[in-house]
């Protein structure tokens, strides 16, 4: 049996369009994930990544290439691969006409549990996920945020090798978000291998061992996030929090033309390209500006990799 629980060898989607150029949704990726990792999948919207996941459950067939879950080509072995994955994907609905309990339940026997196990686990999970008190709610009458808990509270009924969750905290707040990622960690250590994509780079930074950033369905970038910090060298964050905050500053900031800023009260937090040498020359220029009571410099966080390695060249 293979170490990996993904890989993928090659794979292309084309969508042809009448009187028009095809679109290569995915280009060629390759990859593979051993067992028990969180895999992380980031790119900028378009860059193919829901087109992806949607080849690796069976939803839609690749034009060339392959990939196998747990060994099963998703093609040739669709069944088997659908008995080892569960998944969230953005656009999935829940059973909008079911109750919560019963959307648990539901899943929970299509992948073979008895009914008295699923009926604990419903219980266990609901608390979980703080939807106890919607148990006998249809899900179309809950909040998008709810029906949200819903879907992602499934992965938790069953103990498939393999997640596939796309924005899996959309609608959640801070402190569930939190106790979720706490959740996945978890199951990662089981055994279980998680394969998650997000527009929140936080969350990627946070929860996954290793990453693969896409742009318009091809790979720009693979690896852990130290080794994604070497393709970034050279970007610095700099963060000055003044007594009060000078007048010029958004024009100071501007002119140095930055990767991306933001002013939070009297702190301003600034991304750079640059040589090394000119940060410590920047920061004095700045502090003159006004007086300056805190300033910290640290290097590329995973946001200004993602801008470096997708923005337009």
């Amino acid at each position: 049996m293979s170490q990996f629980a993904l890989e993928v060898e090659n794979l292309a989607k084309v969508y042809e369009r009448r009187g028009q150029k095809p679109v290569r949704a995915v280009d060629g990726i390759s990859f593979s994930v051993p067992r028990g990792e969180i895999f992380g999948l980031l790119g900028p919207n378009g860059a193919g990544k829901t087109t992806l996941l949607k080849v690796l459950t069976t939803l839609l067939r690749p034009t060339s290439g392959s990939a196998r879950i747990e060994g099963f080509d998703v093609v040739a072995k669709p069944l088997d691969v659908r008995k080892r994955i569960s998944m969230v994907l953005q656009e999935t609905a829940a059973e909008l006409f079911l109750s919560v309990r019963d959307n648990l339940l539901t899943f929970a026997r299509f992948h073979g549990l008895d009914s008295r196990t699923a009926r604990q686990r419903a219980d266990t999970v609901m608390e979980r996920f703080q939807i106890t008190s919607h148990a006998e709610q249809k899900v179309q009458d809950l909040s998008g945020g709810s029906r949200r808990r819903v879907q992602v509270s499934k992965m938790f009924m069953v103990n498939t090798p393999v997640i596939f969750l796309d924005e899996f905290s959309t609608g959640m707040d801070p402190i569930l978000k939190r106790a979720v990622m706490g959740y996945l960690r978890e199951e990662s250590a089981k055994g279980r291998t998680i394969v998650l994509t997000t527009q929140i780079l936080s969350e990627a930074e946070d929860l996954c061992d290793d990453i693969l950033i896409m742009n318009r369905g091809k790979q720009v970038a693979r690896g852990d996030l130290n080794a994604l910090k070497l393709l970034s060298a050279g970007v610095y964050e700099i963060s000055l929090t003044f007594d009060a905050l000078p007048e010029t500053i958004a024009e100071d900031v501007a002119a140095l033309k930055p990767l991306r800023s933001h002013v939070d009260d009297n702190t301003v937090e600034i991304a750079l390209k640059v040589e090394e040498a000119q940060v410590l020359d920047i920061v004095s220029s700045l502090s003159k500006r006004g007086r300056v009571l805190r300033v910290e410099v640290s290097g590329a966080s995973l946001e200004d990799i993602f801008v470096e390695l997708t923005k337009e060249k």
